[in-house]
């Protein structure tokens, strides 16, 4: 069983950064892919970056790109997503996904998901 841990969350105001974290533990393999998703109140959850472990290739949302940044830890099977230029609209709770099919925006191709880390961008 995979266990995922978001750490990084908070209140902050537009223009400012936040880094979340990601620690997975259990049978998590290197060709695994982990991805963040985040749901805002009201809507569906989005698809926000991926990376795949074994090769570091990305994938980004277009609402994120040039903001975000997603890196891995292949030796603690970990990953974070550097949130730069924060805005209203990133505020949601973000949740930490892995799978093991390909690097998608797709959250049915993710098996495993944490709890989630509340970040909240004001004006």
């Amino acid at each position: 069983q995979v266990r995922l841990v978001e750490s990084g969350g908070g209140s902050v105001q537009a223009g400012d950064s936040l880094r979340l974290s990601c620690a997975a533990s259990g049978r998590i393999a290197s060709h695994y892919v982990m991805g963040w998703f985040r749901q805002a109140p009201g809507k569906d959850r989005e698809f926000v970056a991926a990376v795949r472990l074994s090769t570091g290739g990305t994938d980004y949302a277009n609402s994120v790109k040039g903001r975000f940044t997603i890196s891995r830890d292949n030796a603690n099977f970990a990953m974070s997503l550097q949130m730069n230029n924060l805005q209203p609209a990133d505020t949601a709770d973000y949740y930490c996904a892995a799978g093991n099919r390909a690097l998608s925006p797709d959250s049915v191709d993710y098996e495993y998901w944490g709890q989630g880390t509340q970040v909240t961008v004001s004006s």
